[in-house]
């Protein structure tokens, strides 16, 4: 038997039962990740396995690194398939890491091979994966219908002018592709040499001047209604920790002022300010009927070395650990308050989180919008097995598992996409084990639309997307 086989993951004859007959055919409404939308409109074809697969993917870089690989063979100048032995030569090492699980799902799943990825196995499996890439089965556009893909979601700063993606509105794609408001830029008065430069953009990209913090609002929410008229419907913020220091926005407009001159906010000034703006984001979200998202808790470039050397998102982020309930109860309840709470995906990097997150959510669910604010499923360190399982337990523990909305990519590859796969199988593998255990009832009519709502219904009805 092959190591991916139909019954991957599957331990019990239950959720076999379940994923095969309820959860594997769904399709995939992918809300948040960070594909670029040029490579869908541009329907790039990946010359060979190192584009399509190791090109950009710092979860591999670490664990070569890891594995005592040198840095040109991650994100340095040797050739493709150099790279690509090299991580070949790591994933033997692997074993009981998630790579490992995704390795051999994504060949599987992408290019039929079900050989086990070694030095030995490198040049086969280059060679059988190129074959397919040189074909159109494999081009970006492909893999979305491929994998059933009915909507997806990037991620976009306010400045950006959305071209391509008003190109793949035009070009009759199947897959519906919008964009989501990422404005964690505007939040840098601590940055000012940061900061200035982007605010000159979105003066430009808004049409207008921003001479005072008013006109900053106005031009903020001019690029939050293009958005809309793009079909955008959700805000994403990537954040250490919810900002809850607020402040009159007459102390918010000196903060900019002084920014704009050059002058950097000290800390509390900067929590005074971005806790303005997230104010803001949250009216316009409301106003809009949009869902907001808030990741926190990443701890980024770590490796100051390496932060120079290479930049930002290369892999020498890990998890934070910054308390996280006093700030995220005060901000939704701020805004609650106003009666300009939208719906809410609340996510943390830190799984020592899920509890705080997971009881936090009920305190603000309206009695109107099931499931309104949600507990958002695991990511980046946290979408493997175990933390999957942390993460549905705590929401089936605390609240509504049967509203939740499922699993996202979070990534940047399209060979991703299995993570959805993969995620099902996790979710019906426990729910198996727990009817063949006796705590759920053993009736395919109770537990059979659980699965499909959480796999892709939930999702279709909460954002409010057109698929």
């Amino acid at each position: 038997m092959p190591f991916i086989h139909e019954d991957f993951l599957l331990s019990n004859a239950t959720a076999r039962r379940l994923y095969h007959r309820y959860a594997e055919a769904q399709p995939i409404i992918d809300y948040h990740c960070h594909l670029p939308p040029r490579e869908v409109a541009e329907n790039r074809r990946f010359a060979n396995l190192f584009e399509i697969w190791l090109e950009g993917d710092h979860y591999k870089w670490r664990a070569m690194r890891a594995n005592g690989i040198e840095e040109r063979y991650c994100t340095g100048d040797a050739d493709p398939y150099e790279k690509f032995l090299a991580w070949a030569r790591t994933v033997p090492y692997t074993l009981r890491n998630p790579l490992y699980h995704w390795t051999h799902l994504e060949l599987k799943r992408y290019f039929g091979v079900e050989e086990l990825l070694d030095e030995s196995t490198a040049r086969r499996i280059w060679t059988a994966a190129n074959e397919k890439l040189d074909g159109e089965d494999l081009r970006a556009q492909a893999i979305l219908k491929k994998f059933h893909v009915k909507a997806l979601c990037t991620t976009d700063d306010p400045t950006d002018d959305l071209a391509w993606h008003k190109m793949i509105r035009d070009s009759g794609l199947g897959t519906r592709v919008y964009p989501a408001f990422r404005p964690d830029k505007a939040l840098n008065v601590h940055l000012p040499g940061v900061f200035n430069p982007w605010v000159d953009r979105l003066a430009a990209a808004a049409d207008v001047e921003i001479s005072s913090f008013p006109a900053f609002l106005d031009a903020l929410c001019s690029r939050h209604d293009y958005f809309h008229e793009m079909g955008g419907r959700l805000s994403d913020h990537g954040l250490n920790y919810c900002f809850a220091d607020f402040c009159p926005e007459s102390v918010a407009a000196e903060i900019f002022d002084h920014a704009r001159h050059g002058q950097a906010a000290s800390p509390e000034d900067h929590r005074k300010f971005a806790s303005c703006l997230m104010l803001h984001f949250g009216r316009l979200d409301a106003e809009k009927g949009w869902t907001k998202q808030l990741h926190l808790g990443a701890r980024r470039s770590n490796n100051t070395r390496m932060l120079e050397q290479l930049g930002p998102d290369v892999g020498f982020d890990s998890i934070g650990d910054w308390p996280q309930a006093d700030a995220v109860g005060a901000y939704l309840d701020r805004l609650e308050q106003e009666n300009a709470l939208p719906k809410t995906i609340l996510y943390s990097l830190n799984p020592a989180d899920n509890y705080v997150l997971a009881t936090m959510i009920g305190n603000f669910q309206d009695g109107r919008t099931a499931g309104k604010i949600q507990l958002g499923s695991g990511w980046w360190f946290l979408d493997q097995k175990e933390a999957i399982e942390w993460q549905i337990n705590a929401l089936s523990n605390c609240g509504l598992l049967s509203r939740f909305v499922g699993m996202l990519t979070d990534s940047r590859s399209f060979m991703s996409y299995p993570r959805h796969e993969y995620f099902r199988r996790v979710l019906c593998n426990l729910i198996g084990r727990d009817i063949e255990n006796g705590e759920i009832p053993d009736s395919d009519e109770l537990v059979g639309p659980m699965i499909e709502n959480i796999c892709y219904g939930n999702a279709k009805r909460y954002l409010g997307l057109e698929v």
